[in-house]
């Protein structure tokens, strides 16, 4: 049973490097890209035993010849391949677990994501509360944008020009006289 879960774990994993960054992905195949991030994210390159380089030859050597993408299948066969190289002095078996046990239940890191920035010269520069003319016009009492309200003008046939101030006040007036 506790076999059975670990392979969920390496699986979930697999998937979820799988789509990282990718809209289209499906999580049943992952790129190269995808597997050389899945190594360092998860330390299975360590810069001594096992580098980018081999990581990158072991991707080459388990995929299909025309294929640019690797199953699950050839996943675990890479691992297999790795496991020797980055665990010296254990077995082969012992060696892949400690492989699996690197990788399993792991998710994509969002390392070197651009961040908001929050300096007081952009809180400055986007405070609507500070705009003047026409851009004032733009935003209500709240700071809430208008939306095309706010760009446009929008044509009144009404008679009178656009911002009279006496607007609708023409038969008052009249009927006073």
């Amino acid at each position: 049973m506790a076999e059975s879960t670990e392979m969920d774990q390496l699986l979930n994993s697999f998937s979820k490097f799988a789509i990282h960054g990718d809209t289209k992905a499906t999580g049943k195949e992952m790129n190269g890209k995808n597997w050389a991030k899945l190594c360092k994210d998860c330390k299975v390159i360590d810069g001594k035993n096992v580098t980018s380089t081999d990581v990158d030859i072991v991707f080459t050597k388990v995929k299909s010849k025309s294929s640019r993408v690797i199953t699950y299948e050839e996943f675990q066969k890479a691992l297999e391949d790795l496991a020797p190289k980055r665990f010296k002095g254990q077995s082969k078996e012992e060696a892949l677990q400690s492989m699996h046990s690197l990788i399993k239940g792991k998710e994509p890191t969002n390392v070197g994501v651009t961040k908001v920035a929050k300096t007081g010269a952009v809180d400055r520069l986007t405070d609507t509360t500070k705009y003047t003319g026409s851009h004032k016009e733009r935003f209500d009492e709240a700071g809430k944008g208008k939306g095309k309200s706010g760009r446009e003008e929008i044509v009144e046939h009404t008679g009178y020009v656009a911002a009279y101030k006496n607007a609708g006040t023409y038969d008052e007036k009249t009927k006073a006289k």
